[in-house]
């Protein structure tokens, strides 16, 4: 059976590339990396992918202020080089268009520092400590053309700590989307679509 081949959007350090990335490199697994792609030139991501022999490219998105459907006009030509199966935004900060998104319905993957439906968008996890919430955590879902939107694939779950601040809590859910999104992309890449849920 052929590898599906794998396009990691990011714009910043890249762990949860790197954790898919590292994942992929079983002999089984059903999925290769293709292309790191970032939307910022200076992301250390690229390094840190080229330094595993993934192929990289970057689209500096600051010449397209104002205009997203341009920038992902040239977004799309190192995609559509690379030749992805399946599509993961690991850190990408940037919004896609609904275009982009109808282009790759149902094969791109979004990873969210929230357990969706709540607290999609920004500041995650200063809104589940100001709720109150016991728990918090993150998910994985298809990307749709609304945002943190779409069928939720996966979610692993971490406990709020009395004392718990904004950075402690990012730090420890960090660590649980390392390991739900390797699990969950594994599982696609199968065409298995069951939510996974990570304890």
């Amino acid at each position: 059976m052929s590898r599906k081949r794998v396009a990691i959007l990011i714009s910043g350090g890249g762990s949860n590339m790197l954790a898919l990335v590292d994942s992929m490199q079983a002999a089984d697994h059903p999925a290769e990396p293709c292309l790191v792609l970032s939307n910022n030139p200076g992301a250390s991501g690229l390094a840190r992918a080229a330094a595993r022999g993934v192929a990289t490219a970057a689209v500096d998105h600051r010449p397209f202020k104002g205009d997203r459907a341009a920038f992902e006009a040239e977004l799309i030509k190192p995609l559509l080089a690379a030749q992805p199966d399946i599509l993961c935004l690991a850190g990408f900060m940037r919004v896609l268009t609904d275009g982009f998104v109808s282009h790759w319905q149902g094969r791109m993957l979004n990873i969210h520092p929230s357990l969706l439906p709540k607290y999609k968008g920004l500041h995650t996890h200063a809104r589940a400590l100001e709720a109150g919430d016991a728990e918090h955590g993150c998910t994985v879902h298809e990307v749709t053309a609304r945002l943190d939107d779409g069928p939720i694939l996966g979610q692993a779950r971490v406990p709020v700590r009395a004392g718990d601040t904004p950075e402690t809590l990012a730090a420890r859910v960090l660590e649980q989307e390392h390991r739900l999104y390797p699990a969950v992309l594994k599982r696609f890449a199968l065409g298995q679509r069951e939510m996974l849920d990570l304890v």
